[in-house]
């Protein structure tokens, strides 16, 4: 492949990737503490949508923190996981396997 067709190929794939942050921004993450008393959404691209606390969780400031702390990451990991997914999928798809950089794809 020449040059210049390599670089439209690395725009084309640097769009895709910024359409699908885009996208990403739409699919929702839901979590929940196992008794189902705190719920939480996030998008996949990490960013906090709702809390839903019930309100027994608001008698006990030390329980409700450590239910958001909990909740939380759990809902972020799975949101992180979802995101790397998706955007490893269009970079494995677009981009050219350039010699000794195979591995940055596995």
């Amino acid at each position: 492949m020449d040059l210049m067709g390599m670089m439209g190929k690395m725009k084309e794939t640097q769009q895709r990737m910024e359409a699908t942050k885009k996208r990403l921004d739409t699919v929702l993450v839901d979590e929940q503490s196992s008794d189902g008393l705190l719920k939480i959404t996030v998008t996949a691209n990490q960013n906090i949508k709702s809390f839903s606390i019930d309100n027994t969780l608001l008698e006990d400031k030390e329980q409700l923190e450590d239910y958001l702390i909990l909740v939380t990451n759990k809902a972020l990991e799975k949101a992180k996981s979802i995101n790397q997914a998706e955007l490893d999928a269009v970079a494995k798809m677009d981009l050219p396997m350039i010699p000794g950089m195979e591995d940055l794809f596995k």
